[in-house]
């Protein structure tokens, strides 16, 4: 008797164990995405401003840029880079595949829209988006200004990568704190070739949203002889917004009265 007991207690703690193990496999969450490796210049600049996993761990940013014709508020997922942007006079989106445009008039062109769509959220989302996929990252000369020497990253992308992959980027860092100090760029968006041709701005002033440092001011400067020499106009960004909330895929579709501006 007392060994069929025992049998049978054996049984019993067998079939918890089982059953245990089955639940703990349900409950087991899927491991984290692996942490991306970037080269030792851009990766000190990422963390002078938060660092890349803060910025990876939102889902959507909102900010409004000041315009004398009147402010323009910026909404995206950051994920999907799905975008709307809205203002008094119009409306324009971008639901994934499509760029719309919404307005009462001709007030924006449809032809700038697709160049347009993206273009302040990438100034503005400086330097994080420069850790997207699909981008090579090389040293450059350093930046000479004013007495003091920017180290820089120089930025280009792959075949087939966003509207322009000719585009190139040179990201030019502070030598004390590491932070996000010029962006020269080139546009090539619509001709299908390299330009030498860069713009220039200047990253100094900082705002902390929710951990990460996103530019307040941007400053456009003149440039001569392939090098920036005085300001000539500058953007400032209010009201902003990154938190990891998952963002309704509808306030990115076309309205009713939209037309897509493809």
């Amino acid at each position: 008797m007392k060994s069929i007991l025992t049998s049978f207690i054996l049984v019993i703690l067998l079939i918890s164990c089982k059953e245990n193990t089955v639940t703990s496999k349900e409950t087991i969450p899927p491991p984290p995405p692996p942490i991306k490796e970037y080269p030792a210049a851009i990766a000190s600049v990422f963390e002078a401003h938060g660092s890349y996993q803060k910025w990876d761990a939102m889902n959507n940013l909102c900010f409004t840029m000041e315009k004398e014709g009147g402010n323009e508020t910026h909404t995206i997922d950051l994920k999907s880079r799905k975008v709307r942007i809205e203002t008094d006079k119009f409306t324009l989106g971008f639901d994934g595949e499509k760029v719309w445009l919404d307005q009462d008039s001709t007030y924006f062109s449809p032809q700038r829209a697709r160049f347009y769509h993206n273009l302040m959220f990438y100034f503005y989302a400086m330097p994080f988006v420069l850790g997207d996929d699909g981008i090579t990252y090389s040293e450059t000369e350093a930046l000479e200004f004013e007495g003091t020497s920017y180290p820089g990253t120089k930025i280009s992308f792959g075949d087939g990568v966003g509207d322009a992959p000719d585009d190139e980027y040179i990201l030019y860092r502070d030598p004390r704190t590491n932070e996000m100090a010029w962006l020269a760029y080139t546009v090539t968006y619509g001709k299908n070739e390299k330009s030498d041709r860069f713009s220039f701005i200047k990253y100094d002033q900082w705002t902390d949203v929710n951990g990460i440092k996103l530019p307040s001011k941007l400053h456009w400067y003149a440039v001569e002889d392939g090098a920036p020499t005085t300001m000539r106009n500058e953007r400032s960004f209010i009201k902003p917004t990154a938190t990891a909330t998952q963002l309704d895929a509808a306030i990115f579709e076309k309205p009713e009265n939209g037309n897509f501006a493809e």
